[in-house]
């Protein structure tokens, strides 16, 4: 593989690089020295660092720019839940595997219903790890998400939420038009 094909793959395989490209704010010299060292790539010092960052420009041209979109969906908070193992609750809040999270607990739940996807609970997970509230379980199916945090993690993850879809991040033209 060339040098180019494997900055593009490292690249891909490390989202936040890849945000930063499409958003146009990636310091393209740093991010090559920086993947270099990470993953390896190049190994002829200053050389294949400035093949990187040229690299980098280039995929930079071929990515759609970064967009958001806001997400139609109304967002609450029910507290008093928790994670139990088996059948627990005949009408659980989320469901994995032989866990659920149900009435009876602890904790706080955060759902989201509406345009509600897999994409959205990614930018609503890395979000609350900004602002360091831990998540015990999440998940999203049809139209509906949901966070498990701390009882007193609550109301921050509420406002976090309704933020991450106010402004989600949309892969490109085809996904911004419907």
């Amino acid at each position: 593989m060339s040098l180019a094909a494997d900055t593009r793959e490292a690249a891909r395989a490390r989202p936040f690089v890849l945000d930063a490209l499409r958003a146009g704010v990636l310091n393209h010299s740093a991010a090559a020295a920086w993947l270099a060292d990470e993953v390896g790539l190049g190994g002829d010092g200053d050389a294949d660092t400035d093949a990187i960052a040229t690299a980098l420009r280039r995929f930079r041209e071929e990515l759609p720019a970064y967009a958001t979109a806001e997400r139609a969906a109304s967002v609450s908070m029910r507290s008093g839940v928790g994670v139990v193992e088996g059948e627990g609750d005949a009408d659980p809040l989320l469901r994995v595997g032989g866990a659920a999270v149900v009435s009876g607990g602890g904790d706080t739940a955060v759902l989201a219903t509406g345009e509600v996807d897999a994409g959205a609970l990614a930018v609503v997970l890395r979000r609350l790890a900004a602002v360091d509230v831990d998540v015990a379980a999440a998940g999203v199916a049809g139209d509906a998400l949901v966070v498990l945090v701390g009882r007193r993690d609550g109301a921050t993850a509420v406002r976090v939420v309704e933020a991450a879809l106010d402004a989600t991040p949309i892969d490109g033209p085809a996904e911004a038009d419907g």
